[in-house]
Protein backbone atom coordinates (compact mmCIF):
# COMPACT_ATOMS: atom_id res chain seq x y z
CA UNK A 1 0.00 0.00 0.00
CA UNK A 2 1.22 3.16 -1.14
CA UNK A 3 0.86 5.14 2.40
CA UNK A 4 2.36 8.57 0.83
CA UNK A 5 -0.69 8.54 -1.36
CA UNK A 6 -2.82 7.29 0.89
CA UNK A 7 -1.86 10.31 3.28
CA UNK A 8 -2.19 12.83 0.75
CA UNK A 9 -5.94 11.75 -0.86
CA UNK A 10 -6.98 11.97 3.26
CA UNK A 11 -5.28 15.47 3.66
CA UNK A 12 -7.03 16.36 0.27
CA UNK A 13 -10.45 15.28 1.36
CA UNK A 14 -9.83 16.80 4.82
CA UNK A 15 -9.24 20.49 3.15
CA UNK A 16 -12.02 19.92 0.88
CA UNK A 17 -14.22 19.29 3.82
CA UNK A 18 -12.64 22.04 5.58
CA UNK A 19 -12.88 24.58 2.82
CA UNK A 20 -16.64 23.70 2.47
CA UNK A 21 -17.36 24.63 6.05
CA UNK A 22 -15.45 27.67 5.84
CA UNK A 23 -17.48 28.62 2.71
CA UNK A 24 -20.59 28.14 4.50
CA UNK A 25 -19.89 29.95 7.59
CA UNK A 26 -16.91 32.52 6.52
CA UNK A 27 -18.25 33.69 2.42
CA UNK A 28 -20.90 36.21 1.96
CA UNK A 29 -22.60 37.68 -1.04
CA UNK A 30 -19.56 38.98 -3.16
CA UNK A 31 -20.23 41.53 -6.22
CA UNK A 32 -17.20 40.79 -8.21
CA UNK A 33 -18.56 40.54 -12.33
CA UNK A 34 -17.01 40.70 -15.48
CA UNK A 35 -15.61 43.88 -16.56
CA UNK A 36 -12.99 43.28 -19.34
CA UNK A 37 -13.72 42.97 -23.07
CA UNK A 38 -11.78 41.05 -25.67
CA UNK A 39 -8.34 42.15 -25.67
CA UNK A 40 -8.15 44.13 -22.09
CA UNK A 41 -5.10 43.23 -20.73
CA UNK A 42 -4.79 44.75 -16.83
CA UNK A 43 -1.39 45.15 -14.54
CA UNK A 44 -1.83 44.64 -10.46
CA UNK A 45 0.69 47.18 -9.19
CA UNK A 46 2.04 45.80 -6.30
CA UNK A 47 4.10 48.91 -3.94
CA UNK A 48 7.54 46.85 -3.65
CA UNK A 49 10.16 49.18 -4.58
CA UNK A 50 10.89 47.97 -8.13
CA UNK A 51 7.39 49.65 -9.13
CA UNK A 52 9.37 52.85 -9.63
CA UNK A 53 11.60 52.16 -12.00
CA UNK A 54 8.67 50.32 -14.33
CA UNK A 55 6.83 53.01 -14.32
CA UNK A 56 9.48 55.14 -15.50
CA UNK A 57 10.65 52.47 -17.98
CA UNK A 58 7.48 51.57 -19.07
CA UNK A 59 4.92 54.43 -18.92
CA UNK A 60 3.95 53.75 -22.38
CA UNK A 61 3.10 50.01 -21.93
CA UNK A 62 1.33 50.93 -18.28
CA UNK A 63 -1.01 53.70 -19.95
CA UNK A 64 -2.52 51.34 -22.70
CA UNK A 65 -3.28 48.84 -19.77
CA UNK A 66 -5.93 49.15 -17.30
CA UNK A 67 -4.96 48.93 -13.50
CA UNK A 68 -4.71 47.65 -10.09
CA UNK A 69 -3.80 49.43 -6.98
CA UNK A 70 -3.26 48.11 -3.51
CA UNK A 71 -3.18 49.11 0.39
CA UNK A 72 -1.48 52.83 0.75
CA UNK A 73 -0.35 53.36 -3.00
CA UNK A 74 -3.39 56.18 -3.13
CA UNK A 75 -1.13 58.17 -0.48
CA UNK A 76 1.17 58.63 -3.17
CA UNK A 77 1.91 61.13 -6.29
CA UNK A 78 2.17 58.18 -8.34
CA UNK A 79 -1.38 57.06 -8.33
CA UNK A 80 -2.84 60.19 -9.48
CA UNK A 81 -0.28 59.85 -12.33
CA UNK A 82 -1.28 56.33 -12.77
CA UNK A 83 -4.99 56.64 -12.10
CA UNK A 84 -5.76 52.99 -11.96
CA UNK A 85 -9.22 51.41 -12.36
CA UNK A 86 -9.23 49.44 -9.74
CA UNK A 87 -8.09 49.48 -6.73
CA UNK A 88 -8.08 46.59 -3.42
CA UNK A 89 -7.57 46.43 -0.01
CA UNK A 90 -7.19 43.39 2.06
CA UNK A 91 -5.88 43.84 5.45
CA UNK A 92 -8.45 45.42 8.52
CA UNK A 93 -5.83 47.62 9.23
CA UNK A 94 -6.99 49.89 6.81
CA UNK A 95 -10.79 49.68 7.74
CA UNK A 96 -9.91 50.60 11.41
CA UNK A 97 -9.80 54.50 13.01
CA UNK A 98 -7.40 56.17 14.57
CA UNK A 99 -4.44 55.82 12.31
CA UNK A 100 -3.23 58.99 10.34
CA UNK A 101 -2.12 57.14 6.89
CA UNK A 102 -5.33 55.06 6.71
CA UNK A 103 -7.36 58.35 7.26
CA UNK A 104 -5.33 59.99 4.49
CA UNK A 105 -6.01 57.27 2.14
CA UNK A 106 -9.54 57.53 2.70
CA UNK A 107 -9.65 61.09 2.24
CA UNK A 108 -7.94 60.45 -0.94
CA UNK A 109 -10.72 58.20 -2.08
CA UNK A 110 -13.11 60.74 -1.07
CA UNK A 111 -12.09 63.80 -2.99
CA UNK A 112 -8.89 63.35 -5.25
CA UNK A 113 -10.39 60.46 -7.40
CA UNK A 114 -11.77 62.19 -11.06
CA UNK A 115 -11.82 58.78 -12.79
CA UNK A 116 -13.88 56.49 -12.67
CA UNK A 117 -12.36 53.46 -10.05
CA UNK A 118 -13.97 50.25 -8.36
CA UNK A 119 -12.70 49.63 -5.12
CA UNK A 120 -12.97 46.10 -3.70
CA UNK A 121 -12.99 45.35 -0.24
CA UNK A 122 -13.23 42.22 1.92
CA UNK A 123 -17.22 41.16 2.14
CA UNK A 124 -17.07 40.82 5.41
CA UNK A 125 -15.46 43.90 6.77
CA UNK A 126 -17.59 47.04 7.89
CA UNK A 127 -16.91 50.25 5.65
CA UNK A 128 -17.23 52.46 8.34
CA UNK A 129 -16.22 55.61 5.92
CA UNK A 130 -19.23 54.69 3.19
CA UNK A 131 -20.68 57.79 3.92
CA UNK A 132 -17.31 59.56 2.70
CA UNK A 133 -17.16 57.87 -0.43
CA UNK A 134 -20.68 58.15 -1.38
CA UNK A 135 -19.62 62.01 -1.89
CA UNK A 136 -17.74 60.99 -4.62
CA UNK A 137 -19.62 59.77 -7.82
CA UNK A 138 -16.69 58.13 -9.43
CA UNK A 139 -16.34 55.23 -6.94
CA UNK A 140 -18.24 51.78 -6.76
CA UNK A 141 -17.54 49.67 -3.84
CA UNK A 142 -17.10 45.99 -4.70
CA UNK A 143 -17.13 43.06 -2.14
CA UNK A 144 -15.15 39.60 -2.62
CA UNK A 145 -14.71 36.98 -0.31
CA UNK A 146 -11.23 36.18 1.45
CA UNK A 147 -12.26 32.80 2.59
CA UNK A 148 -9.10 30.11 2.49
CA UNK A 149 -10.15 27.55 -0.33
CA UNK A 150 -7.86 24.31 -0.14
CA UNK A 151 -8.10 20.76 -1.25
CA UNK A 152 -9.89 19.01 -4.21
CA UNK A 153 -8.40 20.99 -7.19
CA UNK A 154 -11.41 20.65 -8.86
CA UNK A 155 -13.72 21.86 -6.01
CA UNK A 156 -10.91 24.83 -5.61
CA UNK A 157 -11.44 25.92 -9.10
CA UNK A 158 -15.16 26.02 -8.80
CA UNK A 159 -15.42 27.80 -5.60
CA UNK A 160 -13.20 30.41 -6.90
CA UNK A 161 -14.88 30.73 -10.21
CA UNK A 162 -17.93 31.35 -7.82
CA UNK A 163 -16.14 34.04 -5.62
CA UNK A 164 -16.57 32.24 -2.29
CA UNK A 165 -12.80 31.93 -1.63
CA UNK A 166 -9.22 31.92 -2.75
CA UNK A 167 -6.10 30.52 -2.37
CA UNK A 168 -4.76 31.10 0.99
CA UNK A 169 -4.48 35.57 0.96
CA UNK A 170 -1.44 35.98 3.17
CA UNK A 171 -1.12 39.27 0.98
CA UNK A 172 -3.21 41.63 -1.28
CA UNK A 173 -1.75 40.80 -4.52
CA UNK A 174 -3.54 37.44 -3.78
CA UNK A 175 -6.93 38.71 -4.00
CA UNK A 176 -5.69 41.29 -6.30
CA UNK A 177 -4.51 38.52 -9.16
CA UNK A 178 -7.66 36.73 -8.56
CA UNK A 179 -9.75 39.76 -8.31
CA UNK A 180 -8.59 40.55 -12.11
CA UNK A 181 -9.05 37.02 -13.23
CA UNK A 182 -12.29 36.68 -12.09
CA UNK A 183 -13.46 40.39 -13.43
CA UNK A 184 -12.68 38.08 -17.44
CA UNK A 185 -9.21 39.24 -17.68
CA UNK A 186 -7.15 36.89 -19.91
CA UNK A 187 -3.60 38.45 -19.83
CA UNK A 188 -2.43 39.89 -16.27
CA UNK A 189 0.68 41.02 -15.50
CA UNK A 190 2.11 41.89 -11.99
CA UNK A 191 4.41 44.76 -11.09
CA UNK A 192 6.11 45.77 -8.07
CA UNK A 193 6.02 42.57 -6.86
CA UNK A 194 9.79 42.28 -5.36
CA UNK A 195 8.76 40.21 -2.30
CA UNK A 196 12.35 39.90 -1.28
CA UNK A 197 11.77 40.24 2.61
CA UNK A 198 13.92 37.21 2.81
CA UNK A 199 16.67 39.31 2.26
CA UNK A 200 16.17 41.42 5.27
CA UNK A 201 14.82 38.78 7.61
CA UNK A 202 17.29 38.86 10.44
CA UNK A 203 16.72 37.99 14.85
CA UNK A 204 17.92 40.83 16.99
CA UNK A 205 19.58 39.62 20.22
CA UNK A 206 16.04 39.56 22.01
CA UNK A 207 15.34 37.08 20.08
CA UNK A 208 12.67 39.61 18.52
CA UNK A 209 12.39 39.12 14.49
CA UNK A 210 13.31 41.94 12.32
CA UNK A 211 12.20 42.48 8.91
CA UNK A 212 12.47 45.23 6.63
CA UNK A 213 9.56 45.52 3.77
CA UNK A 214 10.60 48.47 1.62
CA UNK A 215 7.87 50.09 -0.77
CA UNK A 216 8.16 52.25 -3.66
CA UNK A 217 7.16 55.01 -1.10
CA UNK A 218 8.87 56.29 1.74
CA UNK A 219 6.73 54.92 5.15
CA UNK A 220 6.29 57.23 7.75
CA UNK A 221 8.05 56.13 10.45
CA UNK A 222 4.88 55.73 12.91
CA UNK A 223 3.55 53.20 10.03
CA UNK A 224 7.09 51.60 10.50
CA UNK A 225 7.11 51.63 14.05
CA UNK A 226 3.64 49.57 13.53
CA UNK A 227 5.45 46.78 11.04
CA UNK A 228 7.98 46.32 13.30
CA UNK A 229 6.35 45.92 16.34
CA UNK A 230 4.06 43.22 14.48
CA UNK A 231 6.58 41.45 13.32
CA UNK A 232 8.60 41.03 17.19
CA UNK A 233 5.36 39.72 18.31
CA UNK A 234 5.85 36.38 16.30
CA UNK A 235 8.87 33.60 16.13
CA UNK A 236 10.91 33.33 13.17
CA UNK A 237 9.33 30.19 12.44
CA UNK A 238 5.98 31.80 12.18
CA UNK A 239 7.17 34.29 9.36
CA UNK A 240 8.70 32.18 7.66
CA UNK A 241 5.59 29.81 7.10
CA UNK A 242 3.64 32.68 6.38
CA UNK A 243 6.30 33.24 3.08
CA UNK A 244 5.85 29.44 2.32
CA UNK A 245 1.58 29.80 1.97
CA UNK A 246 2.42 33.53 0.00
CA UNK A 247 4.64 31.32 -2.81
CA UNK A 248 2.36 28.47 -2.51
CA UNK A 249 -0.49 30.60 -3.44
CA UNK A 250 1.38 32.05 -6.22
CA UNK A 251 1.39 28.34 -7.97
CA UNK A 252 -2.57 27.62 -7.04
CA UNK A 253 -3.41 30.93 -8.62
CA UNK A 254 -1.21 29.94 -11.70
CA UNK A 255 -3.19 26.87 -12.10
CA UNK A 256 -6.23 28.35 -11.54
CA UNK A 257 -5.15 30.61 -14.44
CA UNK A 258 -4.47 27.74 -16.81
CA UNK A 259 -8.21 26.38 -15.97
CA UNK A 260 -9.38 30.02 -17.10
CA UNK A 261 -7.42 30.05 -20.00
CA UNK A 262 -5.88 32.71 -18.90
CA UNK A 263 -2.36 33.95 -18.29
CA UNK A 264 -0.16 35.82 -15.30
CA UNK A 265 3.09 37.43 -16.26
CA UNK A 266 5.60 38.54 -13.59
CA UNK A 267 7.14 42.03 -15.27
CA UNK A 268 8.98 42.85 -11.78
CA UNK A 269 13.26 42.16 -11.85
CA UNK A 270 14.30 40.77 -9.47
CA UNK A 271 11.52 39.39 -7.91
CA UNK A 272 11.40 36.32 -5.87
CA UNK A 273 7.56 35.17 -6.95
CA UNK A 274 8.74 31.71 -9.06
CA UNK A 275 5.43 30.49 -10.28
CA UNK A 276 4.52 33.22 -13.40
CA UNK A 277 6.39 33.02 -16.28
CA UNK A 278 8.65 36.59 -16.30
CA UNK A 279 8.51 39.01 -19.06
CA UNK A 280 10.29 42.24 -19.75
CA UNK A 281 8.26 44.99 -21.21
Amino acid sequence: MDFDKLSRAAESVSQTVGSMIKIALLSRRVTVVKRAVEGDEIVVLGNGPSLSKTVEESADFLSRKKKIAVNFAANTPLFLELKPEFYVLADPHFFADGNENVDKLWETFARKVEWDMVLFVPSNVKLRRADSLSSNPHITVERYSLTPVEGNRRFCHFAYSRGWGMPRPRNVLIPSIMIALNMGFRTVYVAGADHSWMRTLSVDDNNRVVSIQPHFYKDSEKENRRVTAEYAAYPLYKIVYSFYVAFKAYFEIRDYADYLGSKVYNITPGSFIDAFERKTV
